[in-house]
């Protein structure tokens, strides 16, 4: 199969994104390709809206990973692209189209070209949220599945195609959401002394908040606190019964998410005081840092040293969230960045990463997995 053929795959995947646990179609597009190869030496499981694909080598010692998110993001496209997202508020404007065609062409390359060891491609649903990694890590498949070694990239619009960046460690940061609702007492704009304003409250939070990585974060440690919604109210003259944050938490340490979380909920006391409200806090989705083994990382050097088509980067650590890094926890491997020089980011609408980049990962990893 001609690489072009996983751009026009990328092409397709990238008009149906979906979200997290509701990737149906993302699926049913996975498994109708899946049924074209040979199947000789494939075995498919579906789990929830994901996919698990081993490919059985001639003679196996060890289960080789490879893993590709397949979720979209809640965010309108605006790209103009002949190929846009066809769901209205959804695009997948964090590369997971991009991520997924390259699975496949690593994939397909090793149906038509055997080797000893056993493979297994992850096809994981829900990393953008609720977190999907977790969930399939400790699903009976993966545990009659479980990869002795496992592998994963994400895109990134910073880097030139033929550029990847990587570092041993500590790659991506710990990663909470977080959710607060605020209850008080609505009433007539003419008459706040009868009310508590919860626009008031939620707003003096977020005011508050600002302090937290200034003033109770080591300077030589790393953290973010972002409120990136705030709803409330109805019309002009209503005060506002409630009110609601949503946000996320970044740290590059556990020490520093659980000294975070603590001097939140302290603060969050005082408004309660302060204004006579009520407010209740869920922290969502935590993910766990994202950490490359040492050996795994170094091996991937070496072989970049090796390699003539493309450029290797020892990066520094990023505030980036990935649920991969529950993979890395029990199984050792990395995750690299992968150029794709696009001048609009991650999560933004107007992503357009180049196409080029999905030939040379899918020549990249093949290559790579051939000599480990």
């Amino acid at each position: 199969m001609s690489v072009p053929t996983f751009v026009e795959i990328r092409r397709q995947l990238h008009k149906i994104p979906e979200l997290g646990f509701k990737e149906f179609k993302t699926q049913k597009f996975l498994l109708d390709y899946l049924s074209t190869l040979p199947q000789e030496r494939i075995q498919i499981k579906q789990w929830k809206t994901g996919l698990f694909v081993k490919i059985n080598g001639v003679n196996p010692s060890r289960l080789i990973g490879y893993r590709a998110d397949i979720d979209g993001l809640p965010i309108d496209e605006e790209t103009g692209l002949p190929f846009k997202s066809e769901h209205d508020g959804q695009m997948h404007a964090c590369g997971h189209d991009f991520h997924m065609s390259i699975a496949l062409g690593i994939l397909t390359h090793f149906v038509h070209n055997v080797i000893e060891d056993d493979l297994l491609f992850i096809f994981q649903p829900a990393e953008e949220g609720p977190g999907g990694a977790r969930e399939m890590l400790e699903s009976e498949i993966m545990k009659k599945w479980k990869p002795d070694c496992v592998f994963a990239l994400h895109i990134a619009p910073e880097y030139e195609v033929g550029t990847v960046a990587v570092k041993p460690g500590l790659l991506f940061a710990n990663t909470s959401e977080l959710f607060i609702d605020f209850n008080g007492k609505g009433g007539h704009a003419a008459y706040p002394h009868h009310t508590k304003d919860m626009i008031v409250a939620a707003s003096m939070f977020v005011t508050q908040l600002q302090s937290i990585i200034s003033r109770n974060v080591d300077p030589l440690d790393s953290a973010v606190v972002t409120i990136g919604k705030m709803e409330s109210g109805t019309v002009q003259n209503i005060i506002a019964e409630r009110a609601r944050l949503e946000g996320t938490i970044r740290t590059l340490s556990v020490e520093s998410m659980s000294q975070v979380k603590k001097r939140i909920e302290a603060l969050l006391e005082g408004i309660k005081v302060g204004y006579g409200c009520e407010a209740v806090i869920d922290y969502g989705s935590m993910y766990h840092q994202v950490f490359n083994d040492k050996k795994w990382t170094e091996n991937f050097l070496s072989f970049m040293e090796n390699w003539e088509q493309g450029q290797i980067v020892i990066c520094n650590e990023a505030m980036t969230g990935e649920d991969f890094g529950y993979m890395l926890e029990e199984i050792p491997g990395f995750m690299l960045w992968l150029g794709v020089a696009s001048p609009f980011g991650l999560h933004h609408s107007k992503l357009n990463p180049d196409e080029e980049a999905i030939d040379f990962a899918i020549s990249l990893f093949t290559d790579y997995i051939k000599t480990i």
